[in-house]
């Protein structure tokens, strides 16, 4: 038994051409091939050619040819329906790929640390939103090391993190700091003072919580009050920001957070900014250098642009408005 192999020049069955299609839909509107190649700009007999071989292609006759034009056969007329509904999907998938690619429309996933009472991030997500609706944004709320490890997971495009990590195949940018601020009881004498020096707080009591944010803040009151010869009481909670906020108007100790944080009014609650250059936390963003998603690089964009505008020196005259928050 012996089989003979296909020829060098065997090819396999043609595509559809969707020229072909699209000119033979085109007659069939205009029941005439002269008045199809006349749209078209093109020969007539180009116009035939090209439906004679589409037929011969589908295995079926298209048209009746007749003097006077043509008339669309039952087979045809099936054939156009399905071709109709195919190419306005193709036409519709066209432009959806096209809206990705520019970032108009797709998902976004975001990890963030801190609050969006106020702030950087809250602004830069504010003017995406406005600028690209299309695009659905994920939100996470997270541990820095927690948010990193899901960027090299892919499951986030970004992440904020507090401070300037080096992150091993990830790229970083410090993109905007938060100035620290002290909350305190209504009443305490400090409420009396614009800002507050590290030198008026040598012998307060604070509490803390105990997220990554707590102990950041916890580690930078120590490290400024050892510089100027004092060693603070601090007391570390296992409790959440909102409920340590009530412990600071209970007069349980004064305590520490960001500027993002002070939007947000706690009952008898006052918060004034600590004096001095030294007394800020950076943030920066961290994602993947290789990460394609359009929506991402229009995000990132947008942030660096933003934070350009963001920096400005502490105690400028949008200060007083956030220090009278809780007075």
């Amino acid at each position: 038994m012996s089989s003979k192999a296909p020829s060098a020049g065997a090819r396999g069955p043609r595509a559809l051409d969707l020229v072909s299609i699209t000119q033979a839909l085109l007659v069939a509107e205009c029941l005439s091939f002269r008045r199809a190649a006349r749209v078209l700009g093109v020969r007539q007999s180009a116009v035939s050619r090209r439906v004679r071989a589409l037929e011969d292609l589908v295995g079926v006759s298209l048209f009746e040819r007749h003097h006077a034009g043509v008339r669309v056969t039952a087979a045809g007329a099936c054939f156009f329906d399905q071709a109709r509904d195919a190419l306005l999907q193709l036409n519709h998938a066209v432009k959806i790929a096209s809206a990705a690619g520019r970032g108009a429309i797709g998902r976004l996933n975001i990890g963030i640390l801190s609050s969006m009472a106020a702030g950087f991030l809250r602004e830069v997500i504010r003017v995406y939103r406005a600028r690209h609706p299309g695009v659905a944004l994920q939100l996470l709320e997270g541990a820095s090391l927690e948010q990193i490890a899901l960027v090299r997971d892919r499951r986030l495009d970004v992440a904020f993190v507090l401070g300037t990590p080096s992150v091993p195949n990830c790229d970083t940018a410090q993109l905007w700091t938060e100035h620290m601020f002290i909350a305190l009881p209504q009443g305490h004498a400090l409420c009396e003072n614009g800002e507050i020096t590290w030198e008026a707080l040598r012998d307060e009591h604070f509490i803390v919580c105990q997220s990554e944010k707590g102990r950041a803040l916890h580690d930078h009151l120590i490290k400024r009050l050892a510089q100027i010869g004092y060693n603070p009481s601090v007391q570390r909670l296992d409790v959440g920001r909102e409920t340590l906020m009530h412990l600071v108007a209970l007069h349980l100790g004064l305590s520490l957070t960001s500027e993002a944080m002070v939007a947000t009014q706690f009952p008898e609650v006052a918060f004034r900014p600590i004096a001095g250059d030294a007394a800020v936390i950076p943030f920066s963003a961290v994602w993947l250098p290789n990460n394609d998603n359009p929506a991402f690089r229009r995000f990132l964009s947008l942030a660096r642009r933003v934070a350009k505008k963001w920096k400005q020196p502490p105690g400028d005259s949008a200060m007083p408005d956030r220090t009278a928050r809780g007075a």
